[in-house]
């Protein structure tokens, strides 16, 4: 049984940001329309509980997420069919490790693999380098957030965290706004430095900023891409009208917000179900009944189909996002189509 295998830099010269975030759109339709067969990913702690390995399966089913979507008022209108053929059903799985001690070796934190399977057969069809999917799909899924949710004015953003997500982000979102500025911060100087230093080709200025609230105080879009397990924003820097993305801070006992911010905000999730488990800003707030499991407005993909987002330019509006198999499933499906039109990647047997 043969199988195509594509390394990270195999994928990432088959698919662009811009091919993410409208495929972002179709899975993200695609799940909360119940087009896709996706349990809640299964978790095993490992080193203590400092680190993790999760499974990610998924199963899209023929002839989802496609045609035009109509946005909410005020939204742009999001063009929701970026594959060539959508009646082809995708079938894999993600795994994926995260190792915060990994920085310090040298190494990523999140490593992922991505298997893609034949849905009519279930033979193994590809083998895919997940680290890029799961950075770029992540930040994608958050610009369909912000393109259905956030002002249509919005042009000033603030990320705290220097990361891969947080460059992927400000590329993303560079990408569905006429960004004029963007401001930095982690708690390490000189990585926001470097940040704010390496970023002569993005979409708008950058700076350094010197405290996180410097960076939030004003923003229209809040990026909150850390690996910090406590908060790192206060409900007060965020100013009215802001639309804020949590894509940190994904276990249940971890939460990146002021639990206060998300009590304010208008929530929404890429899915319900996982965000009731496994979202601590989501579970603890629950727990200390500062609001209920209704409080999540909606999931994006719903909001995609035409639910209701933003309600008045004052609302905050939340994404809080744990990202989903069926992301990176529909994510490598594309890439594997790609490669196999351009003639990319190795052919190895089993």
């Amino acid at each position: 049984m043969s199988f195509l295998l594509l390394n990270e830099s195999d994928v990432k010269a088959v698919l662009t940001m811009d091919d993410l975030i409208e495929t972002m759109t179709s899975a993200l339709i695609a799940f909360s329309s119940g087009g896709v067969d996706q349990p809640v990913r299964s978790i095993i702690s490992v080193a203590g509980g400092d680190a993790f390995f999760a499974t990610m399966p998924a199963f899209v089913r023929v002839g989802v997420g496609s045609g035009l979507q109509k946005a909410p008022p005020g939204a742009q209108d999001v063009q929701t069919a970026p594959d060539p053929n959508p009646s082809r059903a995708a079938l894999g799985a993600k795994l994926v490790t995260v190792f915060g001690g990994n920085t310090a070796k040298g190494l990523p934190s999140h490593l992922a693999s991505i298997l893609l399977m034949d849905p009519e057969t279930g033979a193994l069809v590809a083998l895919l380098d997940g680290r890029y999917i799961t950075e770029a799909r992540t930040a994608a899924a958050s610009a369909v957030s912000s393109r259905l949710l956030a002002r249509t004015t919005a042009s000033s953003l603030a990320i705290i965290g220097t990361g891969v997500q947080a460059r992927s982000h400000l590329d993303a979102l560079g990408r569905v706004h006429r960004l004029r500025q963007a401001t930095v911060w982690s708690p390490n100087k000189e990585r926001r430095d470097r940040f704010a230093a390496e970023t002569s080709g993005a979409p708008c200025s950058v700076k350094a900023a010197e405290h996180a609230g410097e960076a939030v105080v004003g923003a229209d879009l809040i990026v909150l891409a850390t690996s910090s397990p406590t908060l790192v924003i206060d409900n007060g820097w965020v100013k009215p009208g802001a639309h804020v993305m949590a894509v940190g801070a994904c276990r249940p006992n971890q939460r990146e917000m002021d639990p206060a911010l998300t009590a304010r905000g208008r929530l929404f999730v890429d899915s319900r179900e996982a965000a009731l488990i496994e979202a601590g800003d989501v579970v603890m707030g629950i727990a200390e009944r500062r609001f209920g499991p209704d409080h999540i407005v909606a999931e994006i993909g719903e909001v995609a189909s035409g639910a209701p987002g933003r309600r008045s330019e004052n609302d905050v509006t939340i994404y809080k996002s744990l990202g989903m198999a069926v992301e990176d499933v529909t994510a490598a499906a594309l890439a594997y189509r790609r490669a196999i039109e351009r003639g990319v990647g190795q052919r190895l047997t089993l």
